[in-house]
């Protein structure tokens, strides 16, 4: 049978293959852990563990959503480049399209750039 009589029996198998993938080796990984590593809950097993040391006060810390802000933004503004550098190499070959393309996405970065000083989120306090 050829894939252009069934077009669909293709999609099936394709998606069942692509469910089995990830699902086989989580069932897999299910089925050792209860046959080789039985719980056995305890106060000194449940303990929360850091680098060998007994946690002292409370071990959830609050940080300020600035610095998730920051980080955001960083990743934002870092990950341009990847779009930039390949752009910046072949610039003298490319069409007029892709340097319209290529500025209108420097023009978006800049507006959101543009947001987040307005909005204050560049200064720490």
């Amino acid at each position: 049978m050829r894939p252009d009589e069934q077009p669909y029996v293709f999609l099936a198998v394709f998606f069942a293959v692509a469910l089995a993938f990830p699902l086989v080796p989580l069932i897999l990984a299910r089925l050792w852990a209860r046959a080789f590593s039985p719980a056995k809950p305890g106060l000194e097993k449940n303990a929360t563990y850091e680098c060998g040391l007994a946690t002292s006060g409370d071990p959830l810390v609050r940080f300020r959503s600035g610095y998730y802000l920051y980080g955001l933004l960083f990743l934002v503004f870092d990950v341009e480049i990847v779009f930039l550098f390949p752009f910046a190499v072949a610039f003298l070959n490319l069409p007029v399209g892709a340097v319209i393309a290529m500025l209108l996405f420097v023009l978006l970065l800049l507006e959101g750039l543009a947001w987040a000083w307005m909005k204050g989120l560049l200064t720490w306090s």
